[in-house]
């Protein structure tokens, strides 16, 4: 399971790297127990609109990607964006 964990942070990071203005601020960090992974998305507080998207588009597209990677290995994943 880590490797899945540290495959789903990394794509995760990949996804979100180029959407945001200020990329020292970006924080992916990961937690998992037995069946599930959660992976949790800290940006600055003006890139936090660009990693939701209209109507939320782009945070749930990046949510369905990491549960299709996620799928492979009979897992689930939950991305959450975590506003401060």
């Amino acid at each position: 399971m880590p490797d899945v964990e540290q495959n789903l942070v990394d794509l995760v990071q990949t996804i979100v790297e180029p959407l945001v203005e200020v990329p020292d601020e970006l924080e992916i960090t990961s937690s998992a127990d037995e069946a599930s992974i959660l992976i949790e998305i800290r940006v600055n507080a003006d890139d936090a609109g660009k990693v939701i998207g209209r109507q939320g588009r782009i945070i749930k597209a990046i949510r369905t990607l990491a549960r299709a990677a996620a799928s492979r290995s009979d897992c689930m994943v939950d991305v959450e964006l975590i506003d401060e």
